[in-house]
């Protein structure tokens, strides 16, 4: 008998549609200190827009990264 709801069988579903990732741990912080109002306002909108704060913070690091390291090694 098919068990969508099996643990297995549910891995198995999910592993099909996926493309496997590299995940790197995140082992530091990075703390910035900002106005209040703007932190309140930005974290409204990251729910508004059901993300995080912390995921578009880290969006933003790796797009500056990309954007800059190829300016530089050239």
């Amino acid at each position: 008998m098919f068990d969508l709801y099996s643990k297995h069988t549910a891995e198995g579903l999910m592993a099909v549609g996926e493309k496997k990732r590299k995940v790197k741990k995140k082992d530091s912080q990075l703390i910035v200190r900002i106005n209040g109002e703007e932190r309140e306002e930005f974290i409204n909108l990251c729910e508004h827009l059901d993300t995080s704060a912390a995921r578009e913070i880290r969006h933003f690091i790796r797009d500056f990264i990309k954007k800059h390291s190829t300016d530089t090694e050239d």
